[in-house]
């Protein structure tokens, strides 16, 4: 029996037609909801959503783009209380996030890629990941309050 698989798993990826024994299909995965049969009707289901998807990706891409062309080259200057060379606390992916909002951009903090945590002053290479094929380089710079 073929089906469309709903789901990733072992069988294969989201949207893939495979062949399974029809026990299997019938009462493992189409109540589960990790698969339908793959009819006519579902098929035709199928391939709107994958040209939907795709055309969402592709301007997901071009706006990850527009944000690394307007990103290249800035660097991040934070000021943080420190003593000796060392800072009181630490540099988050937070403060990095905010001082990049303070710049104008609206990053997800959570896509910031920091090699270690920043508990010196100093030049610090960074990165921030705006789309699974666009990584954005930048520079961070921590230097003392006066």
């Amino acid at each position: 029996m073929q089906v469309i698989l709903l789901e990733p798993g072992r069988l294969g990826k989201t949207g893939d037609v495979v062949t399974v024994k029809p026990g299997y299909a019938r009462n493992f995965l189409i109540p589960r909801g990790m698969a339908t049969p793959a009819s006519a009707t579902n098929m035709k289901t199928l391939e709107a959503q994958l040209r939907a998807r795709q055309k969402t990706q592709a301007q997901e891409k071009a706006k990850a783009e527009d944000l690394a062309s307007r990103l290249n080259g800035v660097a991040v200057e934070l000021s943080v209380r420190a003593g000796e060379g060392k800072i009181y606390g630490a540099v988050t992916h937070g403060d990095v996030a905010a001082a990049l909002d303070r710049l104008g951009f609206d990053v997800d903090r959570r896509r910031i890629d920091m090699p270690k945590t920043v508990k010196e002053i100093g030049e610090y290479d960074i990165a921030y990941r705006a789309h699974p094929e666009v990584t954005i380089p930048m520079k961070l710079v921590v230097h003392a309050q006066k």
